[in-house]
């Protein structure tokens, strides 16, 4: 018979364990408004029960871990879940109390890999309240029943057919043209009486036609859109929204300050949303479990035509397209893009043309002729001046040639004004100079501060140069926004980027925009001569399609 050994009475008691509790809750977006599954009411249970577990003064509530509108099905994307297991790690707290499995785990990997191995592995106690009920400080082996493998089969086929429903619907509100994003497009605002619908927000729409207008008839580059849109100070989309109040963060505007960049304005003159169409599906999750985004193949995405009020004509639209297919530069210490970028190409070797000076002239010539010796290509070379004038005659002639020509005047009269108006550049200017006055008077009033000795003279150096900075820049963007302003007043009203060169039938001038309008490629032979390939846009493409040749001496003088 074994020996048993008396406690002697120099020896002391066990020590009592003292369990430090980590309360953990989460509330999926599933739940919607469900109040039995609310943050408070979870709460609420497991403060009433958790006397019932712990004799008095045996126990803390060390913290409260509230992962609120996540998915239960991963860890890595529960921040408070994760805190909690370092907590645990750490010693900070040895047991974790939860209403129900299923607010702890929608994945049954996941649950079997923290009660199977976690738990035991730092000593900790893991309690759920409701069925299956577990304690594994009573009934350590619990965790390894048959109802718990089950429950957590249950949990996840749950999550796995909750996400094959959102996605159904999600498809089904893209086919039919619905908006389904967190946030709308800038240039729009969700319709207060259906969240799925997109309405015109009026002071970003303009901007918007701007950053269209300046583009394809400005011809001028997005870095140059950019600069002046800072100089303006409008803020970015990113800084516009969190302006209105909405809590708004975009990761490719980190760290801008409010500023527009080109890589912005490349995004807004290529989504077809301003054309009036619904673009979505672009990115989806990779599934149920795993909710890291992946891009969708371009045949997989959905459009739908005429879903949401167009900001931008299907005219303008098609023509930025146009022009960002192209290779273009912006000239050194310019804004505009130079004329014919993208367009020139030698009628041989298909090449583009290059650009260059000599003698007080610009010539393109054949970049394939100009490799050196053992070129694949002849001398191919015109003048600037002279293609400007071939070019032109070319246009006008074929114009002039088509008996549509008043229709197609008459219908681009009738398109409403693009360019801004004075009213949105008004109200900008009238905040500047607002902001202007209330930093002169905090200047003055830093003064008599530092007199009355509330400031020391060093603080009153750092404010008074902080508060002349800003108010140099703030003078800055008001005399920007007065010349945009006296620009707008400038310009013809009703007049569209078309309209410029459409006036009363007859073109006068080039521009990008014309180009990107009327004429697809212009190929340079080796006499001089000119091909212009012409690609015109509806209605003009019935009356106009074609290609014309233009000889050598195309009646402009030298």
């Amino acid at each position: 018979m074994g020996r048993i050994r008396k406690r002697t009475e120099s020896e002391s008691p066990p020590e009592k364990t003292v369990w430090r509790i980590g309360k953990y809750i989460r509330l999926s977006r599933d739940d919607g408004n469900d109040v039995s599954e609310s943050v408070i009411h979870q709460d609420q249970i497991l403060e009433d029960e958790i006397p019932r577990f712990f004799e008095v003064g045996a126990y803390e509530v060390v913290d409260t871990y509230i992962d609120d509108g996540t998915s239960g099905t991963t860890d890595l994307e529960r921040r408070d879940f994760q805190r909690m297991v370092g907590d645990l790690e750490r010693g900070r707290i040895n047991c974790v109390m939860v209403k129900n499995l299923s607010r702890a785990f929608r994945n049954s990997a996941n649950q079997g890999r923290f009660l199977e191995e976690l738990i035991p592995l730092y000593n900790t106690r893991f309690i759920s309240l409701y069925h299956p009920r577990i304690d594994t400080f009573l009934d350590p082996e619990v965790v390894h029943s048959l109802e718990v493998s089950i429950t957590g089969f249950m949990n996840e086929q749950y999550a796995y057919k909750t996400s094959v429903d959102v996605r159904r619907t999600f498809r089904y509100k893209r086919e039919k043209g619905e908006f389904i994003g967190a946030f709308a497009p800038y240039g729009y605002a969700k319709d207060p009486e259906d969240k799925n619908a997109l309405v015109i927000d009026g002071e970003a729409a303009q901007v918007v036609r701007d950053i269209y207008t300046w583009f394809v008839s400005g011809g001028m580059s997005k870095a140059a859109i950019a600069r002046r849109l800072n100089a303006c100070g409008i803020p970015n989309p990113t800084a516009y929204k969190r302006g209105k109040g909405l809590l708004y963060a975009n990761p490719h505007a980190a760290g801008s300050g409010g500023l527009w960049n080109p890589s912005t304005i490349a995004r807004m003159l290529q989504d077809p949303v301003y054309a009036g169409i619904m673009r979505q599906g672009r990115q989806r999750v990779v599934s149920y479990k795993v909710h890291r985004r992946v891009s969708v193949p371009e045949r997989e995405w959905v459009l739908v035509e005429d879903a949401v009020p167009a900001i931008v004509s299907q005219e303008l639209f098609q023509a930025s397209q146009a022009l960002h297919a192209r290779d273009v530069r912006t000239p050194p210490g310019k804004q505009e893009v130079y004329l014919f970028s993208g367009f020139l190409r030698c009628a041989d070797c298909k090449r583009s043309m290059t650009r260059r000076s000599a003698k007080g002239h610009v010539y393109y010539a054949c970049r394939t002729d100009r490799d050196g010796p053992g070129a694949r290509c002849t001398r191919h070379s015109i003048r600037q001046d002279v293609l400007e004038g071939a070019v032109l005659a070319a246009v006008q002639r074929q114009l002039a040639l088509s008996p549509a020509l008043p229709e197609i005047v008459e219908e681009v009269r009738r398109t409403p004004a693009i360019s801004a108006g004075t009213h949105r550049l008004d109200a900008l200017l009238a905040q500047r100079m607002a902001e202007l006055e209330k930093t002169a008077e905090l200047l003055g009033g830093l003064y008599l501060d530092w007199k009355k000795g509330d400031l020391t003279r060093d603080q009153y150096r750092r404010m008074k140069a902080k508060l002349e900075e800003e108010s140099e820049r703030l003078q800055r963007s008001a005399e920007q926004l007065q010349q945009e302003r006296d620009t707008v007043l400038g310009e013809e009203a009703g007049d569209q980027y078309l309209a410029a060169f459409l006036r009363d039938g007859g073109i006068r001038t080039l521009s990008r925009g014309l180009l990107a309008a009327l004429v697809d490629a212009v190929y340079v032979h080796e006499d001089g001569s000119i091909d212009l390939a012409f690609s015109f846009a509806d209605p003009q493409r019935r009356a106009l399609d074609g290609r014309e040749h233009v000889p050598a001496d195309c009646g402009v003088t030298e």
